[in-house]
């Protein structure tokens, strides 16, 4: 069973932020072989949204309201352990972000910075390309709205 749990930065327990910034870290970090600032000082503005599989962290975004990432409100960090993208999680967890935008921000307009690769994905959920490609952390990435 799939559980989301949205939590602001203070909300979450030393245990939380641990499991968050290590798939994070195994994903980001080790599995697409990419040395970046991982931490930001960006997560204490966001609110978290954790994805939880027999309680385990499985998937998880970050979202943020317009002005505190973006001039609209975003999502982004958007992760799935490798060994559960098959189950579909990643539809899950960013259809859960979207209505977490809605609910706690009343924003509907979201903006995110996406891996060029996964611009299908992206359109599944409603969001467009806008402009060029470009490289962030050495990976090509879109820009893409929602609106």
């Amino acid at each position: 069973m799939f559980e989301v749990i949205i939590k602001s930065f203070s909300q979450l327990s030393t245990n939380e932020l641990y499991v968050i910034l290590q798939l994070r870290s195994e994903v980001f970090v080790v599995e697409q072989d990419c040395v970046y600032q991982d931490i930001d000082f960006k997560d204490q503005k966001a609110l978290h949204v954790l994805g939880f599989k027999n309680d385990k962290l499985i998937a998880y975004t970050r979202i943020f309201k317009s002005g505190d990432y973006f001039e609209k409100a975003s999502i982004g960090r958007v992760v799935v352990k490798k060994n559960e993208r098959i189950n579909k999680y990643g539809y899950q967890i960013m259809k859960a972000s979207i209505e977490a935008i809605s609910t706690f921000f009343n924003e509907t307009e979201i903006k995110i910075s996406a891996q060029k690769y996964l611009k299908k994905f992206y359109e599944s959920l409603g969001f467009n390309m806008i402009g060029e490609t470009y490289l962030e952390d050495g990976i090509p990435h879109i820009g893409m709205i929602k609106k």
